[in-house]
């Protein structure tokens, strides 16, 4: 039966405390980053913090299976482990609201630029009711943004 040692660099259990800490880093700089406007900088951390998620689940995924065969570490260090699992989880829950907030509001933004566009180009006219019109669907223009700005 082999034991996870804390002191071995190569097992899982031993790696996966910095992974984590380095991811959870990453998270909150990014949220950060979000919470101020500053999404270029945020969208720069696409790329680290992906590569620190895909070794955080190998990581997970080694020391799930070393326990599913029959390794076991110290009770200690997997109840510490999870625990910052469950840190990480709350943490990234925050980051994850943050992260759709923006993308709504930023939808909202694009959605009302293109509404008010399509008002100014279909010309103002009033219906049998007296009512103004609303612009028909063939008056709607598309819309490019421009990502370099």
């Amino acid at each position: 039966m082999t034991v996870l040692a804390q002191t071995d660099p190569a097992t899982p259990a031993a790696r996966l405390p910095a992974v984590m800490d380095g991811l959870l880093a990453m998270i909150e700089r990014e949220t950060e980053l979000v919470r101020a406007g500053k999404l270029t900088e945020a969208a720069a951390l696409a790329e680290p913090k992906a590569e620190l998620s895909r070794q955080y689940l190998a990581l997970a995924q080694s020391l799930k299976n070393s326990e599913a065969g029959g390794a076991h570490g110290a009770p200690g260090e997997l109840e510490a482990l999870r625990r910052r699992h469950d840190l990480f989880q709350a943490l990234l829950q925050v980051n994850l609201t943050v992260l759709a907030t923006a993308h709504a509001v930023s939808e909202g933004i694009l959605r009302g630029v293109h509404e008010e566009l399509t008002r100014k180009a279909a010309p103002s006219t009033y219906g049998a009711s007296g009512m103004p019109s609303t612009p028909p669907a063939s008056a709607a223009q598309p819309l490019t943004v421009s990502r370099i700005l």
